[in-house]
């Protein structure tokens, strides 16, 4: 059985640290791109959206605009605002706004990002959490959407 492991969280990141990962995420563009499939759930006001990315493969993000709960379950490295921090097992993190990540993933590690909303679509719920949302893997590969209604 998995620890739960609860951080500090993770902070809002310096203009730098996002240029920095923006210019890596131009590199990795030109690199043939691996589908990652997302998961939304529409729940008692909550949006989730979950990804699951393959060992070795690294992603990057969009920059994040609201502050969000992220779950990540796997084995990966991070890289936050100036440092890579390795994320093991179950870790559930209270996340700031003004943040855009790198992710590489050491073994299958999954992605949940959770936040209250009254959107009642996909395309309403990544314009409340980014200005960035036509980039989102999610505009290009496979959904699951699940909306209960309640």
């Amino acid at each position: 059985m998995s620890e739960l492991a609860v951080r500090p969280g993770i902070p809002a990141m310096s203009d730098a640290a996002i240029e920095k990962v923006r210019r890596l995420e131009k590199r990795i563009l030109t690199a043939p791109q691996v589908p990652i499939e997302t998961s939304h759930v529409f729940h008692a006001g909550l949006y989730a959206r979950t990804i699951c990315i393959p060992c070795g493969v690294m992603i990057t993000g969009a920059l994040i605009k609201i502050a969000t709960l992220l779950i990540v379950q796997g084995d990966a490295i991070v890289y936050l605002d100036g440092e890579s921090v390795r994320l093991e097992g179950y870790n559930v993190l209270p996340a700031s706004a003004g943040r855009k990540q790198a992710f590489v993933a050491l073994a299958e590690t999954h992605l949940t990002m959770i936040f209250a909303t009254d959107a009642r679509t996909v395309e309403q719920a990544e314009r409340a959490f980014t200005d960035e949302a036509d980039r989102l893997g999610s505009r290009r590969d496979g959904n699951h959407i699940t909306i209960t209604g309640e």
